[in-house]
């Protein structure tokens, strides 16, 4: 098979993925108005995509790959078990003071932990 024709292939799969996506997405926004959020239906969605969350939020934090891995495990849970305490202290405005607790403290280990 020439160069060519491999062009050709690599199109034809972005232009089938594209479509797949976009008639999806149409089929959401044209359902989207017979959905109610009090449904039954919509709970067990919701709910099943906070499981998800959680499962690999602990995951990540349990059980890493690459870079978070050379990270102790006792440390991952402590900085976790801050940034939850951040969370639940302040009852307005919570999600980014507690992503920021995370994020910074994991920081300040990488540069303490990389000066000599």
């Amino acid at each position: 098979m020439n160069a060519d024709m491999q062009g050709w292939g690599v199109w034809l799969a972005l232009s089938a993925a594209c479509v797949g996506t976009y008639v999806c997405r149409a089929a959401g926004v044209k359902l989207s108005g017979h959905i109610h959020q009090d449904s039954e239906v919509f709970r067990w969605l919701s709910t099943v995509t906070y499981a998800m969350v959680a499962a690999l939020t602990v995951r990540m934090i349990l059980m890493p790959l690459g870079l978070l891995a050379t990270v102790p495990v006792l440390l991952r849970v402590v900085i976790c078990a801050l940034s939850l305490a951040v969370m639940v202290s302040s009852p307005q405005r919570r999600l980014v003071p507690a992503l920021l607790t995370g994020t910074l403290l994991m920081l300040a280990y990488g540069v303490f932990r990389a000066t000599p």
